[in-house]
């Protein structure tokens, strides 16, 4: 799956980069989430699926220690090339490149879309590794009523409502400490999760 996703980004790198591969693009709702979250941070965080690498630079510009990893080549060239005081990594979401327990935030936005509801608990367990007792996870989502699969721009994607992704979470070490959705107009319904990972695990 992780080849399948990684080849199709790779096929459409430029035009996910013009659309979607700058904070312009975000939506101002994301922004102050995100944000928010961030400030409550002491310690090293990772972007894992940066993709053009614009949120991992925001978060260092906020003064957080952050690196970006993602799977796609074109993604990692971009970032470096555009923000060269930033760290960038070519890697997988299911092997971080980080000590575990050493990480006190992980980033995944939308990077777990391309997930299938079997398989979602790999990265899921991956980032609880990495991340300290009591580190904070921030995952953005596409949320609807039922988990579902749908025919995403670049790859096939998955929709999941918010006590199934709550359950995984908990299944995963996780307890869930925010849950946010939003539906502009005219566009998919948004979710977000901030979850802290379970000391005891």
């Amino acid at each position: 799956m992780v080849d399948t996703v990684r080849r199709a980004y790779s096929r459409r790198a430029a035009e996910y980069i013009d659309l979607l591969g700058s904070m312009e693009a975000v939506h101002p709702s994301d922004l102050q989430l995100v944000s928010a979250w961030a400030d409550g941070l002491d310690g090293d965080v990772i972007d894992v699926g940066c993709g053009p690498g614009h949120w991992t630079n925001f978060l260092v510009e906020r003064g957080v220690d952050a690196r970006g990893v993602d799977a796609v080549p074109a993604f990692i060239a971009h970032a470096r090339n555009s923000y060269p005081g930033v760290s960038f990594t070519l890697g997988s979401l299911e092997s971080l490149d980080a000590a575990t327990g050493s990480v006190s935030g992980v980033l995944a936005w939308y990077s777990l879309i391309h997930y299938t509801p079997e398989s979602i608990r790999v990265p899921l367990i991956e980032m609880g590794r990495v991340l300290k007792p009591g580190g904070r996870l921030l995952i953005g989502y596409l949320a609807s009523a039922a988990i579902e699969e749908y025919a995403h721009a670049v790859t096939p994607a998955w929709r999941w409502p918010v006590d199934a992704l709550r359950a995984e979470l908990d299944a995963t070490g996780f307890d869930t400490v925010q849950t946010d959705t939003r539906q502009p107009p005219g566009e998919r319904p948004q979710g977000s999760i901030i979850a802290r990972r379970r000391d005891d695990r």
